[in-house]
């Protein structure tokens, strides 16, 4: 693999998950230099910052970062700082892995070494698909994604095997234009992006995850989000142009600003 990779890793409040996660990620010390971790924490209310950060220091790999956003900008909000982070540094590629420790980069890594990303501008992890595997849940959440994702393919066109796991990656530079940037900051982001990702002729491709739920907090109310998801889908039904277009964020933001809390270098000595 000659790309370079930003491993973008959202966290808030999984500080007994996201330690595992990140000591998940020493299986890359063997592609030296392919790699870098950005650790974005969007202002828990636990430890998971400190867990983090000593987490970080523990992991092999020379190139890493700590940034903390300055607001709580939820879920999309930190995805829209990752992308515009690793637009400044110049990486090609951001993997998304949740820190809350339902998937693993493990199952991202055969496809890369293959090159099986280089025609795509996203390779989204899937749930839902042939050759995946579900640990911890229920019958009714497995009913109502797989009802969703035929529903979305529906009106988007296109075949999506999942809506928004927490293992992704994207071509950074799609994210150029900004298209991404008034979809809604919360638990819905990826919804608004498969949309977006099929409405702006995007090349994307999904692949099987190995997804658990056991110590995890869920954040997702069914019947909540799909009353959202309903909403969503009459306002893309109505206009596919207006959708885009439209601002669909609770609280519109000009930027999101973080802090970067700490930043390891390749060549700090790691004793």
């Amino acid at each position: 693999m000659s790309d370079r990779f930003l491993i973008f890793v959202p966290a808030y409040n999984c500080e007994n998950q996201v330690p595992r996660v990140i000591a998940d990620l020493a299986c890359l010390t063997d592609e030296p230099g392919k790699f870098a971790i950005a650790l974005i924490e969007n202002r828990s209310t636990d430890s998971t910052l400190r867990r983090a950060e000593a987490s970080l220091d523990a992991c092999p790999l020379p190139d890493k970062l700590l940034i903390q956003n300055d607001e709580n900008y939820n879920l999309g909000g930190s995805h829209k700082v990752a992308f515009d982070f690793a637009r400044a540094e110049g990486y090609e590629y951001v993997i998304v892995l949740h820190g809350d420790d339902q998937g693993s980069i493990r199952d991202i890594l055969p496809l890369l070494r293959k090159g099986g990303h280089r025609n795509l501008d996203a390779l989204l992890g899937a749930r839902f698909m042939k050759g995946s595997t579900l640990q911890g849940y229920s019958m009714l959440r497995t009913w109502a994604n797989v009802t969703f994702n035929l529903i979305f393919s529906a009106v988007a066109g296109k075949r999506f095997y999942d809506l928004g796991s927490g293992l992704n990656l994207f071509r950074r530079s799609i994210f150029d234009n900004g298209f991404h940037l008034k979809f809604a900051d919360n638990l819905t982001f990826n919804y608004y992006l498969v949309f977006g990702l099929a409405d702006t002729g995007k090349r994307l491709a999904f692949f099987p995850i190995n997804w658990r739920e056991d110590d995890q907090i869920s954040n997702a109310k069914l019947f909540t989000q799909g009353i959202t998801m309903l909403k969503m889908l009459g306002q893309r039904i109505r206009s596919k142009q207006a959708f885009l277009r439209a601002e669909h964020r609770i609280t519109p933001r000009s930027s999101y600003p973080a802090t970067v809390v700490r930043r390891w270098s390749p060549s700090e000595d790691p004793a």
